[in-house]
């Protein structure tokens, strides 16, 4: 018999059914609370709000879990490329080697971007910020494909939006940074694999030879693994509601970009990156700003260490740590910042005081440092973010479509004036 849970209102008792997950999570159905009972639940920010049923990803922040379609995270990472687990996370199983050469292939053949789209970078100031110039590129894809309008369309015609945003996002990302930087656009080697690719476009020059080397290329495919999806974040739910509203799936994925370009979403491994620079600036007294940190008067935190999900370590961070010793390794980066990073996370994992707290290097820790090593300005920090994030978009919108989700409508507990009389303005 399945559980029911019972909620007393105004001398009445309601009943409400008890749902569970496949992996024991378990949820009171309050989908018909409001007709029941005229009562609705209030729960800013939705931190205990289930929107949706979805199969996507599972995470479990107190065990330190997380899995794309039942897959580790960590055998992913350590096995698969960044298009096998797109593939994955989007169509729901791993796929054949027939399945992954023509997913592949097909992306390859969109890596282009419409000669006229030139202009709207051009138009673009140097100093734009490039998550401003990605959404709003993102979102213009549908003007020149205006036939993913209809959201509702045959498989094969949405299989075939997916693929040309998949292919095309590496291509704008990298031209925004072009163009921040006044270099040449450099056009998709598409005999690259996706990740080198993307680097060839970012460093390359039309007159200069430049050699992806596979350890910068590994570390990044790892990164957009990482990143891939991770449940019911503000960003995910921001493409999920816009998608409610049958708006396709650029306009979708461009309002996720905006939401993942808050400071408070995707913009952590840059506030890194900043935190670093402070303490150079400063002199680079690490143990001076350790001794803030954990001071409670002081506003000073530690960016980069814990997680507002993992509890107890963020599994993504253990595997990226790896990555990040050898890029460090290998490409013989002399930095002050990173020399300082390297302090803070011995710090971190030998303290007592940040052991005892679960304050464990995250994943925005090593992400950071990483992506400055490689070069990349710290404003693309979140577009790269945005990169490894659009397959779990991608693959949220096309469950919600599939499932004929309802359009979102939020409720409100209203705390304005009560019904007041109209003043004329020359009795005010």
């Amino acid at each position: 018999m399945s559980e029911i849970a019972k909620i007393e209102l105004d001398g009445k008792t309601f009943e409400f059914p008890v749902i569970e997950g496949t992996e024991n999570e378990k949820a009171i159905d309050i989908s018909k609370l409001r007709d029941a009972t005229g009562y609705i639940t209030l729960d800013p920010g939705y931190k205990n709000t289930g929107a949706t049923k979805s199969s996507i990803t599972y995470l479990d922040g107190e065990k330190g879990i997380l899995h794309y379609r039942g897959y580790s995270i960590e055998q992913l990472a350590e096995k698969a490329s960044f298009i096998e687990v797109a593939y994955l996370l989007i169509y729901g199983n791993l796929p054949t080697q027939t399945e992954l050469d023509i997913f592949t292939n097909n992306i390859t053949k969109h890596t282009l971007v419409h000669e006229d789209m030139k202009q709207f970078f051009e138009a673009y100031p140097a100093k734009a910020h490039p998550m401003g110039v990605l959404a709003s590129m993102v979102c213009s894809l549908s003007t020149f494909y205006p036939e993913s309008l209809d959201p509702n369309r045959s498989p094969e015609a949405k299989d075939l939006t997916i693929l040309r945003l998949l292919a095309k996002l590496p291509t704008l990302a990298a031209w925004s940074y072009k163009n921040a930087m006044r270099h040449p656009f450099m056009y998709p080697k598409n005999d690259l694999n996706y990740c080198s690719n993307f680097l060839h476009m970012m460093f390359a020059m039309p007159t200069e030879d430049y050699t992806v080397d596979p350890v910068v290329s590994n570390a990044l495919n790892k990164l957009l693994i990482l990143h891939a999806d991770h449940e019911q974040n503000c960003s995910t739910s921001t493409v999920r509601i816009v998608g409610s509203s049958q708006a396709n799936l650029y306009a979708s994925i461009s309002a996720g970009i905006s939401a993942l370009w808050g400071p408070l979403h995707g913009g952590a491994n840059q506030a890194v990156i900043e935190m670093l620079e402070q303490i150079h600036a400063d002199g680079g007294d690490v143990d001076k700003w350790v001794t803030k940190a954990k001071d409670k008067e002081d506003p000073f935190r530690l960016m980069g260490f814990g997680h507002r999900v993992y509890k107890n370590f963020d599994p993504r961070a253990t595997i990226i740590k790896k990555a990040c010793d050898d890029v460090l390794e290998k490409m013989g980066i002399n930095d002050p910042m990173l020399e300082i990073a390297k302090k803070l996370e011995k710090v971190a994992l030998e303290d007592e005081y940040f052991k005892s707290r679960n304050l464990y290097p995250n994943v925005d820790f090593y992400s950071g440092i990483i992506y400055r090593a490689l070069g990349i300005p710290t404003e693309m920090f979140t577009v790269m973010f945005a990169i490894g994030r659009l397959p779990g978009w991608i693959a949220q919108w096309k469950e919600m479509t599939e499932n004929n989700e309802p359009i979102g409508r939020p409720r409100q507990i209203y705390t304005g004036a009560t019904p007041r009389e109209y003043v004329s303005i020359e009795k005010r």
